[in-house]
């Protein structure tokens, strides 16, 4: 008898290893995620070695609400991971995936979870070769946590680590920021506005491609997800032991996020994002790597937003629009708790 994927809900058994496990991951996972690595069928794929070197990253995912406004937490599980592998110069070539899933989570959102997930990881180009599946008991859980590990290679010659930023570089942003996070609170807090905010969940390995195939001189590349902007810069010069200046008119924010921002008390600078990225490149070569931004579709509003300083203090500076000049601190607390 088939598992009732439209009316049935995640039961004990299907986390005891037995009958009911089997049909779970057969009728649901390895049929929406079908490729020949996973289906050798064993506790952990066994895959071709590619020439050069390999990157490996791993991230939770415990995002509230499961379902947004662009995206989901299956979606966002995959381009997590393939965007943490990509900002080290890296092409994902596979993922592994585990669930804890609470007694009770309707199976029919648990299908829909899984299909965004299968959706996702066509659209990066990557195979979800391996996984695991727990359960816990009704009450002890959320829904839904996703686990995600991903793997890929690095071509010859680059090598990107926040550790190579140096005074005169130039500092690049790849579009609009603050989108994610306002699209999680608009939905967690029932809040609507004038121009719905959208989460920017997208993976960035093509982008990055192209930004690697421009032959400009990359120093770093970081995705600004929790902490945002802000803190992903703080980060950046903190490793290279340098100070950041931007120029906050320089900086996209969409309108409908700087007007939520503005109404919340939020800065969109500290706002999470699951689509950008943040690169820091030799000054001559940005207006080469700017152009290759620009002409790949998740890099359309991509600007140059400041430069690399020499500054022992490492601070993060910028430029207001009135012409004065602010600090741009670590994020300290957490204004938006559980965005990814």
């Amino acid at each position: 008898m088939s598992i009732d994927l439209h009316h049935g809900r995640v039961e004990m058994n299907h986390g005891s290893g037995g009958r009911a496990m089997a049909q779970l991951i057969d009728e649901l996972f390895a049929r929406q995620f079908a490729n020949d690595f996973l289906a050798q069928g064993n506790d952990g794929a066994m895959l071709p070695a590619p020439a050069g070197r390999l990157v490996m990253s791993t991230d939770s995912h415990v995002v509230s609400p499961l379902f947004f406004p662009g995206g989901n937490i299956g979606s966002l599980s995959v381009h997590g991971t393939v965007n943490d592998v990509a900002m080290m110069g890296a092409r994902p070539l596979y993922l592994a995936a585990s669930f804890i899933l609470e007694e009770g989570f309707p199976l029919a959102d648990l299908l829909r979870i899984v299909e965004s997930m299968a959706n996702a990881a066509v659209g990066a180009g990557v195979c979800i070769v391996t996984g695991d599946t727990k359960v816990v008991e009704k009450g002890k859980g959320d829904g839904v946590f996703i686990t995600t590990t991903g793997v890929g290679v690095v071509r010859d010659g680059i090598s990107l680590s926040g550790n190579q930023a140096c005074p005169g570089d130039k500092v690049l942003l790849s579009g609009s920021i603050g989108e994610h996070g306002m699209a999680i609170l608009s939905q967690r807090e029932g809040l609507s506005f004038d121009s719905g905010v959208v989460s920017d969940s997208a993976p960035l390995n093509g982008l990055v491609e192209a930004m690697l195939d421009s032959g400009a001189q990359l120093r770093a590349l970081r995705d600004p997800t929790r902490g945002g902007l802000a803190t992903t810069l703080n980060e950046l010069a903190k490793q290279s032991g340098v100070g950041m200046r931007l120029d906050e008119a320089a900086i996209p924010v969409r309108s409908a996020v700087s007007a939520a921002c503005e109404f919340l008390g939020l800065d969109p600078c500290y706002i999470a994002n699951e689509g950008k990225l943040v690169a820091i490149c030799e000054s001559r070569d940005a207006d080469r790597l700017l152009a290759a931004m620009r002409g790949h579709p998740l890099g359309e509003n991509a600007a140059i937003i400041g430069e690399v300083v020499d500054d022992r203090h490492g601070f993060v500076q910028m430029t207001t629009r009135m012409g004065g000049r602010r600090i741009l601190d670590w994020l300290s607390g957490e204004p938006l708790p559980r965005i990814c």
